[in-house]
């Protein structure tokens, strides 16, 4: 399904990433989770992943085993604008009415 997010900003890998992590903010992920989240090959993800850490757009939290986990930078300027626009565009959108 195409979102809102993915159609005005383009459906590509580094989207479908930000949006994910734009949606999960609070939480840290696997490279494995997001890849799935995302709904992205993991080989994908490999290739923009550089990309992301330079841009200081994820940023790594903790160990668990041997896995790393990563998170949405929110102390970015370029992702705080995102997440602006993100909860004010996008999640409008979501709001879910419940008929009594």
């Amino acid at each position: 399904m195409e979102t809102l997010f993915r159609q005005t900003l383009g459906d590509t890998p580094k989207i479908r990433v930000l949006e994910f992590l734009i949606e999960g903010r609070e939480l840290d992920y696997s490279i494995s989770d997001i890849a799935e989240g995302a709904e992205i090959g993991r080989t994908t993800l490999f290739r923009i992943w550089e990309d992301l850490l330079n841009a200081k757009i994820i940023t790594p939290t903790r160990q668990i085993g041997n896995a790393k986990l990563f998170k949405l930078n929110i102390a970015n300027l370029f992702v705080k604008k995102l997440i602006e626009v993100f909860d004010e565009i996008i999640m409008p959108k979501k709001k879910v009415i419940i008929a009594q």
